[in-house]
Parts: structure tokens; C-alpha cells; sequence
């Protein structure tokens, strides 16, 4: 029996990620009976956040080295009966992603870095030099990123498509080589052939960086494919959510003036694409990576709040590869998964952007009764509940090691988790200590 609601709910404290993790490290779990499909599902109708259950099916057997039972579905918000969706990608190529990224993106042991900004002997490094290992450039963190979330997602539910955005400088004049250049290039167009999505991705990466930073240009490609205007090399879909997904590692510079500064008519061009999105039903998602974009992000602000999207800042710009995965096209922002027999929690839940999780939560042979709860960007929340039977078995070999490899990427996004947490608490302290000093005139 299955029952369905859109409540408020009270968080019974748990016993963390790490219990969890520490118990999964030996398990794995499969299915050896089924009953017919009945997933767990909302009315398409209805508003708030809607839960569907895929597996187990209320009443199938599922068998488990230990006491996990693993939990599939999907959670959803927003505009009730949108199963679909079409994402485009907008990268940044303008010269200044050549820069370090932070991260050793091409994993061979070394991490570049500026030489201009470390203390190293003169005459090691040319003169010229800005990062010691191109491969590890914030264009390589961008488009590793994308990569990263293209493997995320399911082709039967989501669209991709990339551009690339800069802009050509004139070298004397330092403004637009030409009136008319195309300072935004759409390199695939919206499609379910993840293949092609890559390619793309490493045609951009082999181009390198190049140019001026056009937000507006970027923008407004975006939402030509999404919304199908006219000159879309995308084929229209109707009935599917539409998404920006805006990376850049600077300020706007075009189209108005120099492109080597910003200006208020840039800005102004940037805010008024992101209107126009907003009427076609475009959500941008804005991704300012590093100083550079952090110095002065009211574009990429203004851009998220003008469509209802969400603003990210990432301080190290080789962490995006773990920040755009985080990112919600559904609305929600996190599961909980709780088995009703045992009373225990379990917060090992993998949420993907197209609203998919995936989580395994204490059981006890027999029957169990779990309920999955999700939650909403605007404190909503949906409930949906469903009762299996649960029994002990064996994990082959490979079924093993694949499980412990899920543990291990699982342990390495906490760890980033953590770490991100433990600088903001940091930094948190520290504020208040001004404030505290400062009240006390200090």
C-alpha cells in the first residue's frame, strides 16, 4: 500500500553520512522477485513537490549482503506534470580562463600555477608564463565539469547542448573586432547523444581561450535553442523544463566598449538577456568561478534572481567539477530516506540534477515499510511511503567491487562536502568576532 502527501516535516536527528557510509563499504543489493509495476507517484496535476518510488515495487523482494535496503526514484518540484527537460551549457573560453584552475584537472601528479604569484627563482619560468600547466587551465576545470554532469543524467529524460562565449578583441582598439561577430557559438545543439556532447566539449577545450567575455551574447543563444527562435539548430520539444547553465571566470566586457574592462552597458545587456529568458521560461543557473567573477557578480546575481535560478559562487575554480553536479533542475534540494519499522534514517542518498535518487536505508528481514521525503528550494516538502519484503544474500565479485567503488566517489563528495562546511564555519566565526569587537569598541 502506497500513500502519498505534501507535509511539513519533523527532522528525527540521525546518525550522520558516516555510520552510513562506514556500513555500506561491504554491500551491494539486488532484486530477486517483483511484483507488477505500481510506482509510487503524485498526480501530474498536483502542485508541490511529487515523490515517485521506482524501486522496490510495494511488495517485491529484495535481497542484501547486510541491512540495506537500496531505494530508487525520483523527486520533483516546480510546474506539476514536467518530466523532461533541456539543459544548455554555457561555458566561458575568454582569455582569462587560461589561468590556473586550482586542481590538477589532468591528473598527472602536478598542478599548474601562476609563477607570477608564487615565490619562485627568477628566470625559471618565462616571463610570459601564467600557468605552468595549461591542462589544468579553468577552461579545463569547466569543461571537465561538464562532463562530469553530462555523466550524471539520463539521455531518456534530459537534452544537452553547449556554446561557447568570449568575444574577438581588436588588438589596437581593444574593442569588438567586427560590429557583427558572433560572440556566442552553439557547438551541439540540443540532444540526447551524450556522445556528441562530449565531443563537443573537447572541440571547445582544443580551440582554447580566446577573447573578451560576452554574457549577453551567451545568453541570448541560449535561449534562441531553448525556446526554438528562429535560427535554433535544435529541434523544439514541447512540455520540457528549460535551463541555463551559465560558467564564467569573469565580469562582462562586452558588448559595449573595451574588452578588456567592464562597463554599466555591459551589465545592463547581460541583466536584459536574462529578462528575455525569463519570458521565454528559461531558469539560469550562474556559476562564478574564482576572484575574477567574485569581484564584482551582480550580472551573474541579477541573471539567477531575475529567472529564478540559483547563484553559485566558486571561490576555487577547479571546484566546479564538484559544484555543477550539485545542481538542481527539478527544484529539489535534498532527500531523506526512512525506514517506519526500524525507525532509522539514512541520509546516503545520491540526488542527481534531473531529480533522480538513489539511497539505501536500513532494513530488517521481513517486512519493511520506508518513506522517502524530499525537499523543495522553497521549504516545501512531499512524502510518499512504500512496504517490501527484505531478506539476506550474497554479493558475486564484480557486483562487490562495483559497490565499493560507488562508496568511495560517495566518500570523496562528502569529504568536499565537509571541507566546503568547515571554511564556511570559519569564515562565520570570524564575522561575528568583528561584530563582537566592534560592539565593545575595541
Amino acid at each position: 500500500m502506497i500513500s502519498i502527501s505534501n507535509t511539513r516535516l519533523l527532522r528525527v536527528p540521525g546518525r550522520g553520512p558516516c555510520r552510513a557510509l562506514a556500513a555500506a563499504a561491504l554491500f551491494g543489493a539486488l532484486c530477486v522477485g517483483s511484483s507488477p509495476l505500481a510506482a509510487a507517484e503524485s498526480s501530474p496535476e498536483e502542485p508541490g513537490v511529487r515523490v515517485e518510488i521506482t524501486f522496490p515495487q510495494p511488495g517485491e523482494v529484495v535481497e542484501n549482503e547486510v541491512d540495506l535496503a537500496p531505494v530508487k526514484g525520483t523527486a520533483r518540484a516546480g510546474t506539476p506534470g514536467i518530466r523532461y527537460f533541456d539543459v544548455m551549457i554555457a561555458l566561458d573560453v575568454s582569455h582569462s580562463t587560461r589561468y590556473p584552475s586550482g586542481i590538477d584537472v589532468d591528473e598527472d601528479g602536478e598542478t599548474g600555477f601562476n609563477p607570477r604569484q608564487e615565490l619562485v627563482v627568477p628566470g625559471t619560468y618565462p616571463e610570459h608564463l601564467v600557468n605552468t600547466d595549461p591542462d589544468d587551465q579553468i577552461l579545463s576545470a569547466e569543461v571537465l565539469a561538464a562532463k562530469l554532469l553530462v555523466g550524471e543524467l539520463d539521455p531518456k529524460y534530459t537534452r544537452v547542448g553547449v556554446i561557447a562565449f568570449s568575444g574577438e578583441v581588436d588588438p589596437k582598439t581593444k574593442r569588438r573586432a567586427s560590429p557583427t561577430q558572433q560572440d556566442a557559438q552553439v557547438v551541439v545543439p540540443l540532444t540526447a547523444d551524450f556522445a556528441a556532447v562530449k565531443a563537443g566539449l573537447d572541440e571547445i577545450l582544443a580551440r582554447g581561450p580566446n577573447g573578451a567575455t560576452n554574457f549577453a551574447a551567451a545568453e541570448r543563444a541560449a535561449v534562441t535553442e531553448l525556446a526554438g527562435f528562429t535560427g535554433a539548430k535544435s529541434e523544439v520539444k514541447s512540455g520540457r523544463r528549460k535551463v541555463l547553465l551559465f560558467l564564467t571566470d569573469g565580469r562582462p566586457t562586452f558588448p559595449i566598449g573595451r574588452g578588456d574592462q567592464d562597463d554599466p552597458g555591459d551589465i545592463e545587456a547581460a541583466i536584459n538577456a536574462a529578462r528575455l529568458a525569463r519570458r521565454a521560461g528559461v531558469t539560469i543557473h550562474t556559476f562564478a568561478l574564482g576572484k575574477g567573477a567574485l569581484a564584482s557578480p551582480i550580472a551573474v546575481h541579477e541573471m539567477a534572481r531575475i529567472t529564478s535560478g540559483t547563484f553559485t559562487p566558486v571561490r576555487n575554480p577547479g571546484q566546479i567539477t564538484s559544484f555543477l553536479q550539485g545542481v538542481s533542475f527539478t527544484d529539489v534540494q535534498d532527500v531523506v530516506i526512512r525506514n517506519l519499522t526500524t525507525q532509522e534514517l539514512s541520509f546516503d542518498v545520491s540526488l542527481f540534477p534531473d531529480g533522480r535518487f538513489s539511497g539505501f536505508v536500513p532494513a530488517r528481514p521481513g517486512t519493511n515499510r520506508v518513506r522517502v521525503t524530499a525537499l523543495a528550494s522553497d521549504g516545501s516538502e512531499g512524502t510518499v511511503e512504500v512496504e517490501f519484503e527484505f531478506a539476506r544474500t550474497k554479493l558475486s565479485k564484480l557486483e562487490l567491487a562495483r559497490e565499493l567503488e560507488r562508496i568511495k566517489a560517495r566518500n570523496k563528495e562528502l569529504l568536499l562536502l565537509l571541507e566546503r562546511k568547515r571554511i564556511q564555519d570559519f569564515r562565520d566565526r570570524q564575522r561575528k568576532e568583528i561584530v563582537i569587537q566592534s560592539e565593545r569598541g575595541d
